[in-house]
């Protein structure tokens, strides 16, 4: 069965089939001359502002007790593949998600593939895009225009106290991500755990998205989304975005952030 799954516009982005059984996608083997990468978004976390919900951004807020639930089951749906590396962000939620997918790796397989590392490969480049004065802000006290004006890359808006725009977020990440693609070899898989801004700024690049579009792109929280990337031409293809396993959990609080 193929299931198309969605931007916020509701423009295909990435189609994927998925198992009418255990309700996963079907992931082919990793195609000769490529590497995967798998990233994963956090879980929900406690949103600083309580009930007012506001930016957060690069702050260090902890994972809810949902969220540590979610990244516990999509390290479990990781484990089912020999990865090479887990890397994270530096900031404990995304690292905590790391935890849990490196604890559920498996000791090697036919191949005698394993991990490479007992421990979580850090990145500063992961790190989630910085709001910089906007913390602490509800949506209504940032400004509708404000927001709009920065998704559509006007970095005239960029806020002070060393705040980033989209395009300065993407390029940091990307060659975080180039970084981690260096140390995975040809026919194997890593992992990153981040944030959605930091997964969007990848997978609008193998997309072929303008950074202006960035902002549109369904990240769910503790989702798994696969690319798969030709050593030789560069070529990205994306085998699914923004998958979440289905585990009877409640639905998580995604506001801003």
């Amino acid at each position: 069965m193929t299931t198309s799954l969605f931007w916020g516009d509701g423009k295909v982005a990435a189609p994927a089939i998925i198992c009418e059984v255990e309700n996963v996608p079907i992931l082919e083997d990793i195609p000769k001359g490529y590497k995967r990468l798998f990233m994963v978004r956090h879980g929900e976390v406690v949103n600083p502002g309580g009930d007012r919900a506001v930016y957060y951004g690069a702050m260090d807020v902890p994972l809810s007790p949902l969220g540590e639930l979610e990244a516990i089951e999509a390290g479990a749906y990781l484990s089912k593949f020999h990865l090479q590396h887990v890397a994270s962000s530096p900031l404990s939620r995304a690292k905590f998600g790391a935890q849990q997918v490196l604890a559920r790796q498996p000791s090697g397989d036919e191949n005698n593939n394993s991990n490479d590392s007992d421990n979580i490969v850090i990145y500063e480049g992961f790190k989630e895009l910085d709001r910089g004065t906007w913390c602490g802000k509800t949506k209504e006290e940032i400004g509708a225009d404000n927001l709009a004006r920065f998704d559509a890359c006007d970095e005239s808006i960029t806020p002070g106290g060393g705040g980033e725009s989209y395009p300065t977020l993407k390029s940091r990440v990307l060659k975080a991500r180039d970084e981690l693609l260096s140390i995975t070899d040809v026919g194997r898989a890593s992992a990153v755990v981040s944030h959605l801004q930091v997964t969007r700024a990848m997978l609008s690049e193998a997309l072929g998205m303008d950074v202006t579009q960035l902002a549109g792109l369904k990240i769910a929280t503790a989702s798994i989304t696969c690319v798969d990337y030709c050593a030789t031409t560069g070529e990205q293809v994306v085998r699914f975005q923004s998958f979440k396993p289905e585990c009877g959990l409640e639905e998580s609080k995604d506001g801003a952030n």
